[in-house]
């Protein structure tokens, strides 16, 4: 019997992470002839319920693990977790909001079973987004298609299947201290197939991606992969000395062969302005490579765990409160 581990990534999801589980639960139950499954919530240390909730749930479910970070390291960083505590024949991850149908995952199975290293779930269609995050989502993956070494197609979400060899990898030799999985799925290549899904709204709470962490997702994700922005600055540079001297040129011009005063502030001005606010484009651009070379050089950890729950350790914890009971 070929083993399969869940991977759940949750924050702040005390309003529906129950439903999700009864979903999810139904989803798997008709499977289990033929899988052995590992539930594993990575709790990104949220300030409410959901750890007690999930907490209560692995006690009564021995399928369940429950994984709690020890402060909020972002939803790359727990996804990353869940595979390093998920040593099965295929690790399937999806969120649990319920914008990523757990019906969907015996036809995930399916195409595993068929020889699919990963299964790439792709959204067909965001209802209720709002049309910024439409935007920049369509932006990016465009930019990133045409700047890019890889090419991701539009609508990929971090719903996907990976099979024992591929989530090995990730455990063993992709341990970036910015991990961009979108990307780094279709790094490693192997089998890929895709199956499209309808990104439905959320049952409870509301989305915890702001435009500002989508924007920052998505630059850790361009300069994660491509060198492109960098080459760019050096054309605009070369580009920019080429144009300043035929600006003087044209100036020289106009002061020897022509009977009109040449002002010099205003093209003074005006070159001053345009150089600076290129210059610190530039460095801005080469801030975000240095700072990702940071992160690399510290070589911290992506994650730390602050504790784990399942049915065994309750179990213990009930067994030695009794035990202490019956010697007092």
């Amino acid at each position: 019997m070929k083993t399969v581990g869940v991977v759940v990534p949750v924050y702040r999801e005390e309003e529906g992470i129950e439903l999700f589980h009864r979903r999810l639960w139904g989803v798997l139950s008709p499977l289990r002839s033929r899988y052995a499954f590992q539930i594993i919530y990575v709790v990104d240390k949220s300030p409410d319920a959901t750890e007690a909730k999930l907490q209560h749930i692995a006690s009564v479910c021995p399928e369940v693990v429950v994984v709690v970070l020890s402060r909020r390291f972002g939803h790359q960083a727990a996804l990353v977790a869940g595979i390093d505590h998920c040593k099965t024949d295929a690790v399937i991850m999806l969120d649990g909001d319920l914008q990523h149908p757990p019906e969907l995952l015996p036809a995930m199975l399916e195409r595993f079973e068929a020889g699919a290293d990963i299964v790439q779930m792709i959204r067909q269609d965001t209802i209720g987004g709002s049309p910024i995050k439409r935007l920049l989502s369509e932006w990016f993956y465009r930019v990133f298609g045409s700047l890019g070494p890889i090419s991701i197609p539009p609508g990929s979400a971090d719903f996907r299947l990976l099979s024992h060899r591929v989530a090995e990898v990730f455990r063993s030799q992709l341990r970036e201290q910015n991990p961009f999985l979108r990307g780094l799925v279709f790094w490693v290549g192997f089998n890929i197939v895709y199956l499209p899904f309808e990104c439905h709204e959320r049952e409870h709470g509301k989305t915890k991606y702001s435009v500002r962490r989508l924007v920052s997702f998505a630059v850790t994700g361009l300069c994660s992969f491509s060198k492109v922005p960098l080459r760019v600055c050096t054309m605009l540079g070369i580009a920019m000395a080429s144009f300043s001297l035929v600006l003087a040129a044209a100036q020289v011009v106009a002061y020897l062969f022509s009977a009109r005063n040449v002002p010099g502030w205003a093209s003074l001005m005006i070159g001053l302005s345009f150089a600076t606010g290129v210059e610190l484009f530039f460095v801005g651009i080469l801030g975000e490579y240095v700072g990702l070379i940071f992160d690399e050089v510290k070589r911290r950890p992506l994650y730390l765990v602050d504790s784990v729950h399942h049915a065994d350790t309750h179990a213990r914890d009930r067994s030695v409160e009794l035990e202490k009971i019956g010697r007092d």
